[in-house]
C-alpha cells in the first residue's frame, strides 16, 4: 500500500489492508480508502505515524511468501504422514490378499480336491461293464458262501479298478474305489490304492489298501469312528467281501510290516484273511505317523445273488433295499474348470469393448482434468492413492457399477485359475503342502 503527494491513499493498495473491501472480515469504515484525507485526528491516525504503522504490521504479520513457505510445510509434513499410510494401505492389501489365497487354498484342499476325485472315480465305475447291485429300487440278500473265496481280480494293471469298497459306518452313500497302485495319482484321483505288494481280496493274508485322511474326498478320513464288529464291504466284478473291523494301531511311516501277511508280525506266516486300511495320522496337520485299521473276512458272496446283508435296510413297505442309492452330487460332475475360465475371460472381453465404446474411461477422465485444474467436485476427481484393486478398477473402462462387475470377473477367473492350475502345482512341488496332505501310504515292500 502506498501513499500520494495529497495525503490520498492507492485504492489498489488499500485492499491488501484488514478490513478493506478486498480483505476477508473488516470493514472500510475502520481505514482510509481512496480520496480520504488525514485531518481528523480524533478518527485516523497521521500519515507519518500511519506509514510507521504499516511497517510495523508487515514485520508482524506474514507476507505472501510467507504464507506459501508456511503452507508448504504443512504439505511437506502432511505429505511425509500421508506416504506412511499409503505405504500401509498397500501391505494391508497385499496382507488381505495372501489371506484370501490361503484360505482359498484350504477350500481347495478340504472340497474341491474331493469334487474332483468323485467325478473321477464316477467317470471310471461307468467305464467298467459291472452290473448294477440292485433293479427297480428293491434288493434282494445274497446268500453267504462257504470254502476258499476266489480270487478275483486275477492280475489287474497300475491304475485299473479292482474294486470298490462301502462302509456303512462312514454313512449309506459312502462308496469309493480301489485301483492297483499307492502313487499319488491313484490316491488322489481315484479313491484308495491297492499295495501291489499284499494280497487280494479274500485271499489268505492281508489285502492292504492306502487313502487319504484330508481332502482329496477324505475316503479314510472317519477312520477314528471304527465300532468292533463294524462291516467293511469289498465289492469286485463278480464277488461280495464282507469283512469285520477288529481293531487299530497307530505307527510311524517306517513299520512296513502293516501291510505284511501277517500285519501283527511281519516274518510270520499269513494267519487269516485280513483287510488292513492305512491313513494319515494326524488328521489336520504334517502326518507324522499312520493309522492303521484291521479287519478279518467273514463270509464272501456272488454279486448275481444279490448285496450282502450288512447293506440293505428295510423300507416303511418292508420291502428289502439297497442303502447307496448311486446319487451323484451334482457339482461331481464338473470334470475341469477350464471351460468356465475360459467362458469368465470371453465376458470379461465382450464387457470391456463394449464399455470402451460407450463410455470410455470417464473416472480417468476426470482424474486427469483435476490434476490439471486443480478443482475437485462432484465431476472432478482427485489422483486416487495407490491401491492393488482400486488401480485395477481404474484401469477399467465405463462407468462406477461396470467397473466393478469388470473387477470381479477379472478376480473370478483368477480365482478359478488357481483351483484348476495353480494349487495342484503347489501342492505337488512345494514340500510343506506336500507333507499337509500327501502322506497317507507307507513304503510298498
Amino acid at each position: 500500500m502506498t501513499r500520494t503527494h495529497d495525503d490520498t491513499w492507492d485504492e489498489a493498495s488499500a485492499s491488501d489492508w484488514p478490513g478493506s473491501e478486498g480483505a476477508s472480515g473488516g470493514s472500510d469504515r475502520d481505514y482510509p480508502t481512496a480520496g480520504s484525507t488525514f485531518d481528523n485526528a480524533d478518527r485516523f491516525m497521521a500519515p507519518s505515524r500511519a506509514s510507521s504503522s504499516v511497517a510495523g504490521s508487515d514485520a508482524t504479520a506474514p507476507s505472501g511468501h510467507s504464507h506459501r513457505a508456511a503452507r508448504h510445510r504443512r504439505e511437506t509434513n502432511h505429505g511425509k504422514t500421508s506416504t506412511f499410510w499409503k505405504v500401509m494401505g498397500l501391505l494391508a492389501e497385499l496382507l488381505l490378499t495372501i489371506g484370501l489365497i490361503c484360505a482359498l487354498y484350504v477350500v481347495w484342499q478340504m472340497w474341491w480336491t474331493g469334487v474332483q476325485s468323485e467325478h473321477t472315480q464316477v467317470m471310471q465305475r461307468q467305464s467298467v461293464s459291472w452290473s448294477a447291485p440292485t433293479e427297480d429300487g428293491t434288493a434282494k440278500i445274497a446268500k453267504p458262501q462257504e470254502g476258499d473265496a476266489p480270487l478275483e481280480p486275477g492280475n489287474p494293471k497300475n491304475g485299473d479298478l479292482m474294486a470298490e469298497i462301502y462302509i456303512p459306518r462312514f454313512g449309506d452313500q459312502w462308496v469309493r474305489n480301489i485301483v492297483q497302485g499307492t502313487d499319488m495319482q491313484a490316491l488322489n484321483k481315484h479313491g484308495l490304492g491297492h499295495y501291489t505288494s499284499s494280497q487280494m481280496p479274500g485271499q489268505q493274508g492281508n489285502f492292504a489298501v492306502a487313502g487319504h485322511r484330508n481332502g482329496y474326498g477324505q475316503p479314510l478320513g472317519d477312520v477314528n469312528k471304527f465300532v468292533k464288529g463294524d462291516p467293511i464291504v469289498i465289492r469286485t466284478h463278480d464277488h461280495w467281501y464282507v469283512y469285520e473291523f477288529t481293531d487299530y494301531e497307530i505307527v510311524t511311516p517306517d513299520q512296513v510290516r502293516v501291510v505284511a501277511p501277517n500285519p501283527k508280525d511281519g516274518t510270520s506266516k499269513p494267519v487269516g484273511r485280513l483287510i488292513t486300511l492305512t491313513t494319515c495320522e494326524p488328521k489336520y496337520s504334517t502326518a507324522t505317523h499312520r493309522w492303521i485299521s484291521y479287519g478279518k473276512l467273514k463270509y464272501w458272496a456272488k454279486t448275481a445273488d444279490g448285496v450282502p446283508q450288512e447293506l440293505t435296510r428295510q423300507d416303511t413297505n418292508g420291502q428289502v433295499e439297497f442303502i447307496n442309492n448311486g446319487k451323484v452330487s451334482p457339482v461331481a460332475k464338473i470334470g475341469s474348470l477350464e471351460p468356465l475360465f475360459v467362458g469368465l475371460l470371453v465376458v470379461y472381453a465382450v464387457l470391456f469393448i463394449a464399455a470402451a465404446i460407450a463410455w470410455r474411461w470417464p473416472f480417468r477422465r476426470a482424474v486427469r482434468r483435476g490434476v490439471r485444474e486443480g478443482v475437485w467436485d462432484g465431476k472432478v476427481r482427485r489422483k486416487p492413492d495407490p491401491s492393488l484393486y482400486g488401480g485395477l478398477a481404474h484401469l477399467q473402462p465405463g462407468i462406477k457399477p461396470v467397473r466393478l462387475l469388470l473387477v470381479l470377473l477379472l478376480v473370478a477367473a483368477v480365482i478359478v485359475a488357481l483351483f484348476q492350475w495353480g494349487f495342484p502345482w503347489a501342492a505337488a512341488n512345494i514340500p510343506f503342502l506336500q507333507e499337509m496332505s500327501n502322506y497317507v501310504a507307507v513304503p510298498n515292500t
